[in-house]
């Protein structure tokens, strides 16, 4: 049985050079391009998926679903970049402006935060013991008063709780769905019985992905809306800082090997905070000053 065990594994492992190397051209022949897609992207990690070959690669009724649960992430017409290309044993992931919420790290620290409402107290039930214990009937009357008092301040503060619950949980969401919409999405391309070598190729990738995303590198929805004043994922630095002016502050780090450049500008009474990832702008918030 072990030797076995070592001779699967023996067989193996030059199919997962195989895959590693394809992948490794993958990467260097899409990661940090942008491309256009042609459909609108759910905002989740669950993407879209794709079946080449079928009659219909791509069931949009689940595409609608999605959308309608995740919200838009990327619209018909999108500039974006490819942020990561994985290979796995049957299907290829093309990750788009971040590849979708929803990954491990987007869901740290996400727990909702929930209302504690407090029960009766021991206060409330000792004076009730002794309510039907007590043969005094003007005692009774007042340690129901008591009671009654007791039970009044706890259902208050078990209502501010649940109010401030219900508000916290109303902001946790739209930070959500905020997040949802920025994280970008991602085709799933999947392949039964296992990823054909046609279609670990740049090629091969692009001609499953034909329908779906344009390739062809000339993002004329990002110049027109820089054009016409308007700010978009998928411009330039130098295409946004036309519209919003320098930036006030710059601060770069290192994403998926590429440059990542987060920069502040003020303008018109608006703060926007903006980011680049490769000089193109992937994210963006605008609130007042």
């Amino acid at each position: 049985m072990r030797l076995l065990t070592v001779t699967l594994l023996v067989l193996a492992l030059p199919l997962q050079r195989a895959l590693a190397q394809n992948e490794a051209a993958l990467r260097r022949a899409f990661e940090g391009q942008s491309v256009i897609v042609r459909i609108d992207m759910p905002g989740t990690s669950s993407g879209v998926n794709v079946h080449p070959g079928q009659d219909m690669p791509v069931n949009f009724p689940d595409v609608a679903a999605n959308l309608k649960k995740y919200g838009t992430a990327l619209r018909a017409g999108d500039v974006v970049m490819v942020t990561k290309v994985r290979v796995k044993d049957d299907l290829i992931e093309f990750q788009l402006g971040g590849g979708g919420y929803g990954t491990f790290a987007d869901n740290m620290g996400n727990s909702g935060s929930g209302s504690t409402e407090v029960g009766e107290t021991s206060a409330e039930r000792a004076l009730r013991d002794s309510i039907r214990r007590s043969p005094d009937n003007s005692q009774k009357r007042r340690m129901q008063r008591d009671l009654d008092e007791l039970r009044s301040t706890r259902e208050r503060e078990n209502s501010r709780a649940r109010a401030e619950a219900a508000q916290a949980e109303e902001v946790r969401q739209a930070n959500l769905r905020g997040r949802r919409i920025e994280g970008g999405s991602r085709f799933n391309i999947r392949y039964r019985g296992g990823v054909p070598p046609e279609a670990l190729t740049p090629e091969g990738l692009r001609q499953a992905l034909s329908r779906y995303v344009d390739f062809s590198g000339t993002p004329a929805s990002a110049t027109a809306a820089a054009a016409t004043g308007t700010l978009r994922k998928g411009l330039t630095v130098e295409e946004a800082e036309r519209l919003l002016g320098p930036a006030v502050t710059a601060e770069e780090s290192e994403g998926c090997s590429l440059k990542v450049t987060t920069r502040t500008y003020r303008k018109d009474g608006q703060k926007t905070i903006a980011r680049f990832v490769a000089g193109i702008l992937v994210e963006y918030t605008i609130s007042p000053e």
